[in-house]
């Protein structure tokens, strides 16, 4: 199960591969804000606590947008981050601001 966590919605979805976090929130109406979901604004990061061995590795516009130490804490680009498999995982809307 996919735990979305925005910032007055919170839902327990079935994770659906190939599928980015910001679609899948998205799709359950989760408010998360976006911009330009192409991993440029970098202004959308995502806290995943559980689950990251679940997801594509960081893409290069994400290692471009984020700092090394961010992603060491589990940040990603909720339009870059990318379900490869099912199982446990908890993403919080984690914006700069």
């Amino acid at each position: 199960m996919l735990t979305l966590k925005g910032r007055r919605v919170h839902k327990t979805v079935e994770p659906e591969t190939g599928w980015s976090i910001l679609d899948t929130a998205l799709k359950h109406e989760i408010d998360w804000g976006f911009s330009c979901m192409r991993g440029t604004c970098s202004q959308r990061r995502r806290l995943v606590s559980e689950g990251m061995e679940l997801l594509n590795h960081p893409t290069e516009e994400e290692l471009d947008a984020l700092e090394p130490e961010e992603l060491a804490q589990g940040y990603r680009l909720g339009c870059q981050a990318v379900i490869k498999q099912s199982g446990a995982m908890t993403v919080t809307h984690k914006p700069y601001f």
